[in-house]
């Protein structure tokens, strides 16, 4: 350890440092491609949509306007606000028991089916113990009503005027001096005992 050489011993002692990192320069970016080729973004885009067609509209993707809708009966205290022609008053009348009638080309095998009730009385309206005036306007409404709705056989119950006195049945009269001025009836006949009886009218209406 005496012959030590100082030098040594000095460079000994003196602590070694670490080499510095090496810090990388990053490369510069590279310019986009309509930077490096001097053309914009819309040329581009023009440049690859330029085979594109438009689709053609499918048959399928039309759209049909909507079905034309069949006309519907308007409420019955809209048509009964209607002005009607005065109904003609029948003072007194002993009408037949069983009421009957038809337009010339009416069948006898269609008035037979009537008037047993065969094919299916398809509404109803009852006008009974009514002033002629109101019944009037109800029937006519009725009527209308039932032809706008595609409906053939309806019944008309006017009663048998068993409580009219001496004027007899009155509204039933009515009833049946009405049906025959409309040129929309067709027939009718006095329905069957457990339908009203004499006291109401199976009616054929024009289809």
């Amino acid at each position: 350890m005496a012959n030590e050489d100082p030098q040594q011993r000095d460079r000994a002692r003196t602590p070694r440092r670490k080499p510095a990192a090496t810090v990388a320069t990053p490369a510069a970016a590279a310019p986009p491609a309509s930077a490096a080729t001097g053309t914009s973004d819309a040329a581009i885009f023009r440049e690859a949509m330029r085979d594109v067609r438009p689709l053609e509209a499918s048959v399928d993707a039309r759209i049909d306007p909507d079905p034309p809708k069949r006309p519907r009966a308007r409420p019955r205290q809209e048509r009964a606000a209607r002005e009607l022609p005065p109904p003609p008053i029948v003072d007194a009348a002993n009408p037949p028991e069983r009421l009957a009638f038809r337009r010339a080309g009416v069948r006898d095998g269609e008035m037979r089916r009537l008037r047993r009730a065969t094919t299916a009385i398809e509404d109803e309206i009852d006008l009974h113990g009514l002033t002629q005036a109101h019944a009037y306007r109800l029937l006519c409404d009725f009527l209308e009503d039932s032809r706008a709705r595609g409906l053939r056989r309806v019944r008309v119950i006017h009663g048998k005027g068993l409580r009219s006195g001496a004027r007899g049945a009155v509204l039933k009269a009515a009833v049946d001096a009405w049906l025959r001025e409309r040129s929309d009836v067709l027939a009718f006949s006095s329905a069957r005992p457990v339908d009203g009886g004499s006291g109401a009218l199976y009616v054929l209406l024009r289809a």
